[in-house]
């Protein structure tokens, strides 16, 4: 039995631009000990190899002990290492994997075409090809076929799956096609579970640490196995130091918003970033600076957005001349069950379309 560690997608030394300039540097340090963790876990599951599927460097200013702590801990891992150069920190002569002496445990994919790395002690093949400019409108795996040679062909690639894109689009008949046990990918932050296209397994593990609210929850890598009949399982394992989250708050009916904002937050502090969203109907209009002094002390860091509507009486317009005022006075003649209810929808429909408030 085969154990794999799959990671991709980890941006080291990203700016973090929506962070103050100390958070934003305290962060990148945080993201090296990601490095630490993926080491903890490898040792943990007595990994045979780690699959890197690209974009381990953010690209825009990579610093140098950044590389340092990267080849640091690769080079200590007891078991080979592959890595396939992604758009972001794609190889070419300059790049920081060509300029960097790897330890011999690490191998990096340095082409656009296939290069392959026989394993005899594990009778496995490992396949890779690299981004060499920071866009690919070529799929790296078409045309390409393992052999049905009894090992087991693993690939490590950085390619958008179904999608028409300037980054390695693979299509899924490429996978299937490839007689490839399981492809390891990485270009989606998102993890998406292990999937199959005709006999060959193939999954994106997502990034292993949120850089913002696009990119929300747990993040992490993959713990694969391929069992000597080839079948193949695989394992999220969060890795992520903190998280990103959104939480909505609904103020209707609330004594104040520090009231309903009160009873949302957690019951200890998280150290995660969030993002805190009010919703719903107020008498008066929310005061952010007080609601973010309050919310402060439950998370790294927390902004606020107020996307509440003024409160209003629903019955007010029913003395207009307007259709509105007419649809009111009807309803409220009526007395159906769910008035209230009822007139929120109408008065919905009738004014720009709006949802009503909850």
């Amino acid at each position: 039995m085969l154990t794999i560690i799959h990671g991709a997608d980890f941006h080291l030394d990203a700016p973090f631009a929506a962070l103050p300039a100390d958070k934003a540097r305290e962060r990148r340090g945080e993201q090296r000990e990601l490095l630490n963790r993926l080491a903890d876990l490898v040792e943990a599951r007595r990994a045979d190899l780690v699959l890197l599927s690209g974009d381990l460097l953010d690209g825009g200013e990579t610093y140098q002990e950044t590389v340092q702590a990267l080849a640091r801990c690769l080079g200590a891992l007891p078991c080979p290492v592959f890595i396939a150069p992604g758009n972001h920190d794609y190889y070419d002569a300059r790049s920081v994997y060509a300029g960097t002496a790897w330890p011999d445990n690490v191998h990096i994919f340095s082409t656009v075409a296939v290069e392959s790395v026989e394993l005899p002690g594990l009778s496995c093949v490992v396949h890779g090809a690299a981004f060499t400019t920071p866009q690919a409108d070529r799929s790296p795996l078409m045309g390409f076929s393992a052999p049905r040679d009894g090992n087991t062909h693993l690939m490590v690639l950085h390619g958008d799956v179904e999608n028409r894109s300037r980054y390695g689009p693979i299509t899924l008949a490429d996978i299937a096609a490839s007689n490839l046990t399981y492809l390891a990918l990485g270009h989606v932050h998102a993890c998406s579970g292990l999937q199959r296209a005709g006999d060959t397994f193939w999954a994106y593990p997502g990034c292993p640490e949120g850089r913002g609210f696009d990119e929300t929850g747990d993040k992490g890598v993959l713990a694969v196995t391929v069992d000597d009949g080839g079948a193949v399982s695989a394992e999220f394992v969060p890795l992520a130091g903190r998280r990103y989250e959104i939480l909505t708050v609904d103020v209707t009916g609330a004594e104040s918003p520090a009231a309903a904002l009160e009873a949302a937050l957690p019951a200890a502090p998280t150290g995660d970033c969030c993002r805190i969203v009010l919703t719903g109907e107020r008498d008066t209009p929310p005061e952010i600076a007080a609601l973010t002094a309050l919310a402060e002390p439950y998370y790294y860091s927390v902004t606020l957005r107020d996307h509440t509507r003024q409160r209003r009486e629903l019955w007010a317009r029913s003395g207009e001349d307007s259709l509105t005022g007419l649809f009111l006075r009807t309803l409220k003649s009526g007395q159906p069950e769910g008035l209230e209810l009822a007139a929120q929808f109408g008065l919905a429909a009738l004014e720009n379309g709006e949802d009503p408030c909850p």
